[in-house]
Parts: structure tokens; C-alpha cells; sequence
């Protein structure tokens, strides 16, 4: 498929863990850009509902990001201690910890359902997919774009057929889309800069973007699209956590951390953060202990307990229709240029 035609170069991010919904997705292609569905954390069987609802909405092209997870080693020991250090606030809360083994999110069966679907774009995070993974998805016509936060895991994207890369900078909500989680993170356009001169592929930019003139500055930059998804978390449409949303109007600081998941993503800064700035780095592990202490907080309204995913841009976030986003985005960004 190469990389898809759009009125508008306006991305939505996946969004996993709950401000995904299909509505959010149609939302977006309708008014002339890309709707991404996220797959992480859903059954292959609710993924293939979501693809099937939002075909409901619009007939425009789809996106449907996959987690693409490996095993890798973890240190038992640091997870314990982990688990150790969380238990009191478990039981404040009145849950058990989780099980904190590793799982693929069902990586085999969400392929077959985005084969089946013949899902316009399907992207990757946390690894690179084989090149038989990507030739099978292209051979349904899908366009394959995999997350990179490294010039290294661009070029590796390329030999191994992709048809674009998300570059995602350091200032990017949400967790880092590395293959090894090392930590060595570059600002967006840095990043941008480093990759176009490694790949020959279409680059959609990701991180920190939330209005026209950031969308206008990636595209001068050398990118094709620019993928936002803070800038769409308060949006009517976004499955967005009341408590979530609160936090994200209010303001204040993002930071990276590893507490809620063993993998360092960034988020608004709580007391959750605070508190354990050394959890181990295992993922999907320490997500699976943390998730129910995680639940039972959304549950309460406690934002200070539970993960609030953000971006650097936050405080440029608009309270709109996703639609009206969109329009405006565009606008501005053709402004800019």
C-alpha cells in the first residue's frame, strides 16, 4: 500500500489502556486524517469488535497499532522486592498484587484479525517485527510503519520492509516505543534530523506535537505526518479517565518513569511517581503486578495512584470535538507553513 493518501498530514496516536475508542478513530480519518485503534491490553476478540465498530463510522482508511513483545531477561530478585514495596499500598487500596509474568498481548491472534480486517495501517511498538510478519500484513495491502526512537532501529525498520517509521522523540507521552528500553532518548527533531540521513522511508513524527505550528515544524523537518495523541485526550470521543482528564486541564510537569509498568514512559507527575523511582525495568511484568492496584485507583478517582500519560505539549491540549481538532490543527499548521 506505501504510505496512505490524507487530506490532513494529522496522525492519532494509538492511545492504548483506555483513551482509544472507535469513535475517537472515525472521528479523526472523517475529518482528513489517520484514526488509529490501539490493540494493546484488548482480547484479539474486543480488538476485532473495535476494527468492526469503527468500519460502522467511516469508510476512510484505519490504523491499528500492535505491541510487538519479545522475552527478554528480568531480574526476579528486583521484581519482588518491587512487589514487596507495593503490597501496602495494595492492601490500602483492598486488592492483591498481580502475577507479574510476561505475555505476548496476543501478538499472533491480533495479526490474524488485522490481516482478516485488511486494516489500511498497521503499526508496531516495543520491537521490530520479522520481515515475514511485514510482508504477510503488506500482502493484505496494509501499510507497515514500526515505532523508533533510534536511528539504529530505523535502519533495522528498513532492511526488514517497513513502509514508514514512527520516529518518537524524548518529549512523547505515553511509553517509549524503544526495542531495548535502554534509555537513551533525543528530542523529536533531533531525532528526526538523525533518522532521515539513516532511512530512505517516509518519517511520521511523534512527540510533544499539539498544535499547527509543531505539525508545520515536523513537516519542514522532513516528516510526512505527524502523529499527536495528547493533543486528543480531551476530546468527547477519547475514553479518557475522568480523573485523567482533570489532571491533563490542570496541568504541571511530565517526567519518565518505570513505577506503573516496568517499561519508562512519560506521564504527569504524582505521588505514585514519587514514591518509587526505582522500580525494576520489566515489562510486561511489572505491569501485570501493578494493574490491579491501578484499577482500583481509577476506580477511587485517585489520580496521585494510578498512571496519567502525557506529553511535553500538555498544556496546549484542547477541549474539542475531535473533528473540530483536527480542522483547527490543519489550519494553523497550513498557517505555519
Amino acid at each position: 500500500m506505501g504510505f496512505p493518501s490524507l487530506r490532513h498530514p494529522i496522525v492519532l496516536a494509538p492511545l492504548a489502556g483506555g483513551p482509544s475508542t472507535p469513535a475517537l478513530a472515525a472521528a479523526v480519518t472523517r475529518a482528513g486524517g489517520l484514526g488509529f485503534l490501539a490493540a494493546g491490553y484488548l482480547s484479539a476478540e474486543a480488538l476485532d469488535r473495535r476494527i468492526h465498530e469503527t468500519r460502522a463510522l467511516t469508510g476512510g482508511a484505519l490504523g491499528v497499532n500492535l505491541f510487538c513483545l519479545r522475552p527478554r531477561p528480568v531480574d526476579a530478585a528486583a521484581i519482588a522486592a518491587y512487589a514487596a514495596e507495593l503490597e501496602p499500598e495494595a492492601r490500602g487500596l483492598g486488592v492483591a498484587l498481580g502475577e507479574p509474568v510476561f505475555e505476548d498481548d496476543e501478538w499472533g491472534d491480533k495479526l490474524a484479525v488485522v490481516r482478516e480486517a485488511q486494516v489500511e495501517v498497521v503499526s508496531t511498538t516495543f520491537d521490530c517485527p520479522d520481515a515475514e510478519v511485514v510482508g504477510s500484513l503488506q500482502e493484505t495491502r496494509a501499510s507497515v510503519w514500526v515505532t523508533v526512537c533510534s536511528p539504529k532501529e530505523a535502519a533495522r525498520a528498513q532492511a526488514v520492509g517497513a513502509d514508514a517509521v514512527v520516529v518518537q522523540g524524548s518529549e512523547a507521552g505515553g511509553h517509549r516505543g524503544s526495542f531495548d528500553d535502554a534509555g537513551d532518548d533525543l528530542p523529536l527533531f533531533e531525532l528526526l534530523q538523525l533518522v532521515a540521513t539513516e532511512v530512505e522511508l517516509p518519517l511520521v513524527a511523534a512527540g510533544g506535537i499539539v498544535d499547527g505550528a509543531g505539525i508545520a515544524a515536523a513537516l519542514a523537518a522532513g516528516a510526512r505526518a505527524a502523529q499527536l495523541g495528547t493533543a486528543f485526550l480531551l476530546c468527547p470521543e477519547a475514553g479518557t479517565h475522568d480523573a485523567h482528564r482533570r489532571a491533563l486541564a490542570a496541568g504541571g510537569a511530565t517526567a519518565v518513569t518505570r513505577a506503573f509498568t516496568g517499561r519508562r514512559a512519560r506521564g504527569i507527575v504524582n505521588e505514585f511517581m514519587r514514591r518509587h523511582p526505582d522500580a525494576p525495568a520489566a515489562y510486561p511484568q511489572v505491569h501485570h503486578l501493578t494493574a490491579p492496584l491501578r484499577a482500583a485507583a481509577r476506580n477511587a478517582g485517585d489520580a496521585d495512584s494510578f498512571n496519567l500519560w502525557a506529553g511535553e505539549g500538555l498544556r496546549g491540549v484542547r477541549e474539542l470535538p475531535a473533528a473540530s481538532l483536527v480542522a483547527q490543527l490543519a489550519a494553523e499548521a497550513a498557517a505555519a507553513s
